[in-house]
Order: structure tokens, then C-alpha cells, then sequence
């Protein structure tokens, strides 16, 4: 089990759920926290945690939180800098990676020279440098485990389960988000409050928009080709409204292993914790008498084109794949401010990809 922790993106979803897992494992101290702007939560974490060092995105948050909890011994940074001592600092030996875009690159590729072990939550690391990121962890023997819940149970379905060469396919399933049963007409006048709001899961606002336009299992098939060195025409995407099955592995034989839980993040960030062992927990288990049924339907790219273009782009070469997360990355902000309507996400990825091309 890991014994001391960093996590970078302590206030957003993933870093939340993570310390929540935490404070029910008493063996696990944290020894950093990172944050952008939100410092009130960031001085009641903490409080509660007592981390060596707190990382704040700006000098200003910084200088604020450093105010809050002078009467705490807690080392107060901010910036890459700060971020980058976080995720290296001495006595953690593991590092939870949740934060939002490519800023968590720099910091993830510094815990792997530092030999760290990796909880990785932050899917442009790997969408974004995904050959060199696995390539580095090799050279320094740095262990990375997936948080992601799809990555995860592929990762569970492969362990003890036979040989790279004899997988088939792997299978990530997708819950569909929002709009699955929603006409093209209801998706393109569609409003930021009504893509926040996912049927199954509880997310901070650029992954929530991300699952409802698909473009979040867009950047999932990029990170599962370089998590698990499988060629992209391998990868096969199927929308699951329950949530239940988490993803699935395919093999020649025709034997499929798929994993199966509740549709809550603290399980596979748990799991990442725990390391090889299968500790036991309080969370909700799976009642398999209450479900009404599991359900399975090929995505829809003419409503969904986020997901067609995620596959253009991890057939073709790295850059691409880095054209298509941040035009989205551009694009999401712009809709949340209603600049722009739902389809205008898509449009401005194809553009992007487009001229990339010319």
C-alpha cells in the first residue's frame, strides 16, 4: 500500500474523491497539496491533512492561503515551480495527478524521474505525450496506475489474464452522457446547464462537457493506445447507460473479462492506492438484483462527431491528437460562457485538425 501521498488538483473532483479515500485509510499521510484558485477549500484541506507543502496556481492565492494557515507549519508555493516540488517532494511515494490539462504534464514527467509512483488521473499527459511518458517511466522503473475508471478496469482485466499479443480488442464503454436520447436538433441548442448534468457521474465542469459532447472518450481511446502500447484499431468504444461495466478486454479466444462496479470514482482510486492488494472498503457494493438490465449501443458520431475526430487524429500522429485536446480545451470555456452553442465544440476541433492538415 502507498504510504504517502501527493496529490496534484487537491479541490477538484478527483482530488477530492482521492483525500476522501484517505482520510479512511489512517496508514496514508499526505504529504502535498496543489490548487489553482481556490483557497478556502485548499486552507480546510489543509487543516484536516497537514501536508508538508500546499501549491497554489497564482502568487496571489498563494499569498492568501499563506494568511490563512500561518499558525500551521505547512509550506505554502505556487506556480510550475511549486507544482513540480509537489509531485517530487522526498517523502511522498506516490503522486495523484488531477490536474486539468497540460499543465500536469511537466509535473508528471518530474515524479517519474524522481521514480515516484503514478496515479494518473490527468488524461492529456498521455494524449499529449503519451510515447514519451511511458518511455520515461520504463527508463526510470516508475510504476503508473490508471485513476480513470475505464483505464482501470482495463488495467484489472489485464492483470493475470494472458499475454499482450493474445488481446483482441479492448473495450471502452461510455455512458453517453446527457444527450444520448436526445435528438441533433435538442444538442445543438443545447445549454451549458444541461450538458453539466451527467446521468451517472459527478465531475468538474470541462470533463462533464467533455462526456457530454464524447469528446472525453475521444481522449480516452489516445490515452488507452499509449497506457497499454495496443494499436488504435484495436480500441473499440460502446455507449453503456448504466455504468456498470467500466470497460472490457477481448481476447483471440473469444473470452471477454470485463469489470464491474458501482459507478463511483473512489473505487479504482482506491485501487490505485492500495497497490497490488485488494483492500477491503465501506463504499457501495454492486447489487446486482437491483439492476433493471445492462444495456449496449454503437456511438452515434453524426450526433457525436467529438468521437469520429478523436479517431482521425490517433491514426494519424502525435501532434494531432495535441491539435484535437487543445482546440477543446479552447473551445469548452467558450461554451460554459455561451460564446458559442454546444456543436460549436466539434466545429472548432474539426477547424483546428483541419488547418493542421492544409
Amino acid at each position: 500500500m502507498v504510504k504517502c501521498v501527493s496529490i496534484l488538483g487537491s479541490t477538484g473532483s478527483i482530488g477530492r474523491q482521492s483525500l476522501d479515500i484517505i482520510s479512511r485509510l489512517p496508514e496514508i499521510r499526505v504529504a502535498a497539496l496543489t490548487a489553482g484558485t481556490s483557497v478556502e477549500m485548499m486552507a480546510e484541506q489543509c487543516r484536516q491533512f497537514r501536508p508538508e507543502l500546499a501549491v497554489m496556481g497564482t502568487q496571489a492565492a498563494a499569498d492568501q492561503l499563506r494568511g490563512l494557515i500561518s499558525d500551521l507549519p505547512t509550506r505554502v508555493g505556487w506556480g510550475e515551480e511549486g507544482l513540480i516540488e509537489a509531485a517530487t517532494i522526498g517523502c511522498a511515494d506516490c503522486v495523484i495527478t488531477a490536474v486539468v490539462g497540460m499543465v500536469g504534464l511537466k509535473p508528471t514527467l518530474a515524479a517519474i524521474r524522481a521514480k515516484k509512483r503514478i496515479g494518473l488521473a490527468n488524461k492529456e499527459t498521455l494524449v499529449c505525450a503519451g510515447e514519451l511518458v511511458m518511455d520515461e517511466a520504463e527508463k526510470y522503473h516508475a510504476e503508473i496506475i490508471p485513476v480513470d475508471s475505464e483505464h482501470s478496469a482495463i488495467f484489472q482485466c489485464l492483470m493475470g489474464s494472458g499475454e499482450k499479443r493474445e488481446v483482441k480488442r479492448l473495450i471502452l464503454t461510455c455512458s453517453g452522457g446527457p444527450f444520448l436520447n436526445k435528438d441533433a436538433e435538442f444538442i445543438k441548442n443545447a445549454t451549458p446547464e444541461q450538458a453539466l448534468k451527467h446521468p451517472n457521474w459527478s465531475m468538474g465542469a470541462k470533463i462533464s462537457i467533455d462526456s457530454a459532447s464524447l469528446m472525453n472518450k475521444g481522449l480516452e481511446i489516445m490515452e488507452t493506445r499509449w497506457f497499454f502500447d495496443i494499436d488504435p484499431k484495436k480500441i473499440e468504444v460502446v455507449v453503456h447507460p448504466e455504468s456498470i461495466i467500466h470497460s472490457m478486454v477481448e481476447y483471440h479466444d473469444r473470452s471477454t473479462i470485463a469489470q464491474l462496479s458501482t459507478p463511483d470514482m473512489r473505487i479504482p482510486i482506491h485501487f490505485a492506492l492500495a497497490g497490488s492488494e485488494r483492500l477491503p472498503n465501506n463504499l457501495k457494493k454492486l447489487d446486482l438484483y437491483s439492476l433493471s438490465g445492462l444495456h449496449f449501443m454503437p456511438p452515434d458520431t453524426k450526433r457525436f462527431p467529438c468521437l469520429a475526430l478523436a479517431y482521425e487524429a490517433v491514426k494519424n500522429d502525435g501532434a494531432l491528437q495535441i491539435v484535437y485536446n487543445s482546440a477543446g480545451e479552447a473551445a469548452v470555456p467558450l461554451f460554459l460562457e455561451k460564446k458559442i452553442g454546444f456543436m460549436g465544440i466539434p466545429a472548432i476541433v474539426e477547424k483546428a485538425m483541419n488547418h493542421f492538415h492544409a
